[in-house]
């Protein structure tokens, strides 16, 4: 695997793995949130991330990066500062589900942090879902010596 400076021709790629990869992710929040809350918040998801995922390409203020398989993106992560704080923060990652489970999230992740290091932050925040589709990305932040900070979010349906 190598990571490269993300490029306005691998945009069709990125959100096609994205979107891939957050199915199962948001088919547990579903699940935790309940369906009627679920469809209040999230009507149609899919395009909601995929212009999540566009924004995060394509506006200043974000530093992105691909991580490839020969010519194939295979996964991605979008970074941000916050110089005031002299934080970073890991504001979006994903792998393609056909490449998960190999180390390219953890890959992504070390590359992330050594960069934010390099650009001056002292801090790195992530945030992610407690439910169990992101248990996988826990794992990873946990695994690269994230602290969990926890926070409750309660939802009702009126």
């Amino acid at each position: 695997m190598t990571i490269e400076p993300y490029d306005e021709s691998r945009l069709d790629a990125v959100v096609r793995l994205s979107l891939r990869a957050w199915e199962p992710v948001f088919e547990s929040i579903e699940r935790a949130m309940g369906s009627d809350i679920f469809r209040e918040q999230h009507p149609d998801w899919r395009v909601t991330q995929r212009s999540a995922v566009e924004s995060a390409c394509s506006q200043e203020g974000f530093h992105v990066w691909v991580a490839c398989e020969g010519s194939r993106t295979v996964g991605f992560v979008a970074l941000r500062l916050h110089p005031d704080e002299r934080m970073g923060e890991i504001h979006m990652i994903a792998v393609d589900p056909d490449w998960q489970r190999r180390g390219i999230a953890a890959g992504l992740t070390r590359y992330s942090l050594a960069w934010l290091k390099a650009a001056g932050m002292t801090t790195v925040v992530v945030d992610t879902g407690g439910d169990p589709g992101h248990a996988p990305a826990r794992h990873t932040y946990e695994s690269a010596g994230f602290r969990l900070f926890p926070i409750a979010r309660y939802f009702k349906k009126l």
